[in-house]
């Protein structure tokens, strides 16, 4: 009975002290997605970089777009440069705050325009481009583990605090060993799967900080609309003030 007696209190006392220790085991969340916006964003200097998108549509010929994309994160200003294809060559987005313009150079006029507005009828869309703010933007829901291949992943399930995201609902897969985004999944207030992108490669851009050099996005509502993204010309050199203003865009062009 004594022996008995001992085993209970031995279990007792295992199942005390294992629970904490499974639970040391799972990692502050909240610190990974700080750790996620902040290694893409550049507040001590400027980030600029030219983007190819190449878009596949059943039923049509594959498109090209290509863009330069200008950030100075520290003032939340940001501008894109369409420079393909040539129908749309001149037109830009000018962005600071929450204050986004669109320009026109056929019209010669600015209008307001939203984070959501795809760029040249491919998958990609302003926010796709701008600095990464998923800790103010999303609350977490559940985590959980998984892999991608042969990596494994957290599985991170957020949900929107404001009207001023482009999806209701978010879920990341992150790198165990990094604190880099591999999948991203957009959801609808319903749960629907509305969008895909996976990040294959990353560029080392500055000390600490990475940026995405190549990106799949793929629509699941539109079956087999997909666009690649491919980052080039990657540049952290300070950017003249006059680059992010109207003056310029109507300048360039």
């Amino acid at each position: 009975m004594k022996k008995y007696i001992r085993g209970i209190v031995f279990c007792f006392l295992v199942g005390c002290f294992a629970f904490p220790l499974m639970a040391a085991d799972k990692p502050d969340f909240e610190k990974m997605l700080r750790e996620i916006d902040e290694v893409s964003t550049f507040t001590d200097m400027d980030f600029s970089s030219v983007f190819t998108i190449v878009t596949d549509q059943p039923g049509k010929k594959q498109t090209v777009s290509q863009i330069r994309m200008f950030r100075r994160d520290s003032k939340d200003q940001s501008l894109i440069l369409i420079q393909l294809p040539e129908a749309d060559k001149g037109q830009g987005y000018l962005m600071e705050g929450d204050n986004l313009l669109f320009y026109d150079p056929t019209s010669r006029k600015f209008n307001h325009s939203s984070m959501k507005e795809a760029l040249s009828d491919s998958e990609a869309v302003n926010d796709d481009f701008n600095k990464d703010t998923t800790i103010d933007d999303y609350d977490i829901d559940t985590t959980g583990e998984s892999t991608l291949g042969k990596i494994p992943v957290w599985v991170i399930n957020l949900k929107a605090k404001n009207n001023e995201v482009t999806y209701e609902m978010l879920r990341l897969f992150v790198r165990k060993d990094l604190s880099l985004v591999l999948k991203q999944q957009y959801l609808s207030v319903s749960g629907r799967l509305m969008r895909t992108v996976y990040y294959p490669k990353y560029a080392s851009v500055g000390k600490g900080k990475y940026f995405p050099s190549q990106m799949l996005i793929i629509d699941e509502i539109n079956t087999g609309e997909k666009s690649q993204i491919t980052m080039s010309e990657i540049s952290l050199e300070t950017l003249p003030d006059k680059v992010f203003t109207k003056a310029f865009l109507e300048q360039v062009n």
